[in-house]
């Protein structure tokens, strides 16, 4: 609330009581995620790990779905802030830089939090259907993907086209086309795609141990990955 000289009303001592068991119910939840999985998560667990009454923690969810919701949003908003505050950190013409810092920023908070990742980016969990309110947080990270393809269709930097794109492939890119809402080329949407879903398979194979044995230097093989990766 803001009073009539413009700054904000001091918050009320339950809405601050409030705040701090929203805080704790949601780590609670997360470490349950990361100990048994998110299908089992369980709001009559959290509460016995908080030591409260599975009704009292209802109150604030009311079931395991909102619950998992409220993960997923928290989650989401975590990857995209950091990824905002890389890509800020970067000149808006070093196109490749800007690139590597969201790789960069993507993997950091992913070998932080490799449950919440596997969350994010894992197997859908059973019987859950992710609600509207997801979509913005989730797109936060995406959507820096996006603006970075327009800057680079605008600056008239785009690399040669790989090769030609069919009608069919043409016509299946419409949604992301939509999604950008600006034109940008066909080869671009391609390369962002591209950029996107090798980082994203990169970071899951590491984090799930699938280069053990094969990668020596995770690290260096991450810059390489990402310098192949970029759509600048």
């Amino acid at each position: 609330m803001v009073t009539s000289t413009g700054t904000s009303a001091p918050r009320t001592a339950r809405a601050i009581a409030r705040s701090e068991l929203t805080s704790a119910i949601l780590t609670s939840a997360r470490a349950q995620v990361a100990e048994v999985g998110p299908a089992a998560l369980s709001v009559r667990a959290v509460a016995r790990d908080l030591g409260m009454a599975s009704s009292a923690v209802y109150r604030y969810f009311p079931s395991r779905d909102e619950l998992l919701t409220a993960l997923l949003v928290l989650c989401y908003d975590e990857l995209g802030e950091r990824a905002e505050i890389a890509d800020a950190g970067r000149p808006r013409d070093d196109f490749s830089g800007r690139w590597a810092a969201l790789a960069h920023a993507t993997r950091g908070w992913a070998l932080e939090h490799p449950h919440d990742f596997a969350l994010l980016f894992g197997s859908p969990v059973p019987g859950y259907a992710a609600p509207g309110t997801t979509v913005q947080p989730a797109t936060r990270t995406t959507r820096l993907v996006v603006i970075l393809l327009r800057d680079i269709e605008e600056a008239g930097a785009a690399p040669a086209a790989l090769g030609p794109v069919s009608a069919a492939e043409h016509e299946s890119l419409a949604g992301l086309r939509q999604f950008a809402g600006a034109p940008l080329s066909d080869d671009l949407v391609l390369r962002g795609l591209r950029a996107w879903s090798g980082l994203i398979g990169t970071l899951t194979l590491e984090l799930f141990g699938h280069f053990a044995n094969a990668i020596v230097d995770l690290d260096s093989y991450f810059e390489a990955m990402t310098r192949q990766l970029s759509p600048a």
